[in-house]
């Protein structure tokens, strides 16, 4: 009988690259790391890995396994929408937009590469989408609302909150309101992507993108169906009719190409696909997102997250870009979609883990434990959470989901690193 044993060099350990991280981390906080990676390590589960193979024939398994749902239909609509911008577009040229969606197709058949673009294919359309809204013919789209956006927020506020913010200027509150809103807004959402990937649950970051890029797109198609005027039209126009023959504006965005002297912003704010696209703010929509994620993973940080969501509030209006009534819209946005995804998609953080190595489940959804809390307060006291989170039994009546016994997850790649189809080989 062969003898069968494991090398040390045999042994995959996640993380392997730490040694090789710039001197700027001491040497003791690296070794301790490794150290709590390697002893919370798993060998029975793949959950955390990622996928390596290159086979478009483990895709076909995948698709063969995978239990097609009511929720599949949104890759028609991605489809759909894809088809049309791709058609609307004329620059670049047919060649390059050919040769983009040939890679992109590519992408989403080997596994290798499916597990991080199939995740990232609503955001891929919303930026396509978003880019074709500037070759609509301005003759399909609907009139431009003017005096709706002024006229709520005086209703709901009694004064036009933007102008008031933005009627005292000088450089220090143009570089606090250009850092979120020029800034962190665009680098953030990787970031925090990078953040979740390594302490989050497995499965957090692909969620994530969903949201994030349904979000936008929903977003961008409120705006391209209810074109309204943002307040730096009222500064410059009043309240006079607008037509889509008009430019851009990047508003207080203008000062800081000046103070720089920098030709960034306002290039690209006039030359803009989606001049008249005020309500809702996807700058609130996207800040109040990345905010929810984040509080849902780091629970304890969530007045620094609310204090980043104001601080961008109060950049979008002092910048004249968004009137409140815009925030408002675009964060409730935000939480319809995290809502929708957290009850339904989101894993959960289980206490006492701290990296995505220490997964051996998930558990989606809602956390049932939050509501027998509620009932409990008028019951029998505190409820057991153990009773409904901990065991393989309890795992599944709470909704968790086994890394072997998920074959939802074999096409749809729920995490970032889904090593179903070598599970379901064995």
């Amino acid at each position: 009988m062969k003898k069968s044993f494991t090398s040390r060099s045999d042994t995959y350990v996640p993380l392997s690259w730490l040694p090789s991280l710039p001197v700027i981390i001491p040497h003791r906080i690296r070794r301790k790391l490794r150290s709590r990676i390697r002893s919370r390590q798993s060998p029975s589960t793949s959950l955390a890995t990622l996928e390596t193979s290159f086979s478009p024939t483990d895709t076909i398994r995948s698709l063969r396994a995978y239990r097609w749902s009511f929720y599949d239909v949104q890759y028609l609509i991605l489809a759909i929408l894809g088809i049309f911008s791709l058609c609307m577009i004329e620059s670049p040229g047919p060649i390059v937009k050919t040769l983009v969606s040939t890679l992109l197709l590519v992408s989403l058949v080997i596994p290798a590469t499916r597990q991080f673009f199939l995740p990232f294919l609503p955001i891929a359309t919303w930026l396509t989408f978003f880019y074709a809204c500037g070759f609509i013919p301005s003759d399909w789209r609907p009139p431009i609302w003017v005096r709706v956006l002024p006229t709520l927020e005086n209703v709901f506020y009694g004064a036009n909150i933007s102008n008031i913010l933005s009627a005292h200027q000088n450089t220090f509150l143009d570089i606090m309101a250009w850092l979120p809103y020029g800034i962190i807004h665009f680098g953030a959402p990787a970031v925090w992507c990078i953040i979740w990937f390594i302490f989050a649950s497995p499965g957090t970051v692909p969620v994530f993108a969903k949201s994030f890029g349904w979000m936008n797109i929903i977003g961008v198609t409120i705006q391209l169906l209810f074109p309204c005027s943002p307040p730096w039209y009222e500064n410059m126009y009043g309240l006079a009719p607008a037509s889509y023959s008009i430019k851009g504006s990047p508003a207080g965005l203008a000062r800081i190409d000046e103070l720089f002297g920098i030709a960034l912003y306002t290039p690209t704010f006039t030359g803009s696909p989606m001049v008249f696209g005020a309500f809702p703010s996807l700058h609130a929509g996207s800040a109040v997102m990345e905010a929810l994620f984040m509080t849902h993973v780091f629970p304890r940080l969530r007045s620094y997250f609310v204090v980043y969501v104001l601080w961008l509030w109060w950049a979008t209006m002092y910048l004249s870009h968004h009137y409140a009534v815009d925030l408002v819209g675009g964060s409730l946005l935000a939480g319809v979609v995290f809502y929708v995804a957290k009850s339904k998609f989101l894993p959960r953080s289980q206490p006492g883990k701290m990296f995505r190595w220490d997964y051996d489940y998930k558990e989606l959804g809602e956390d049932p434990t939050e509501q027998g809390y509620a009932l409990a307060d008028f019951g029998n006291g505190p409820h057991d959470a153990d009773d409904w989170t901990v065991g393989s039994s309890s795992s599944i009546s709470s909704g968790s989901i086994s890394p072997v016994e998920d074959n939802h997850s074999l096409w749809e790649g729920e995490t970032l690193a889904s090593h179903s189809d070598s599970e379901v080989k064995r």
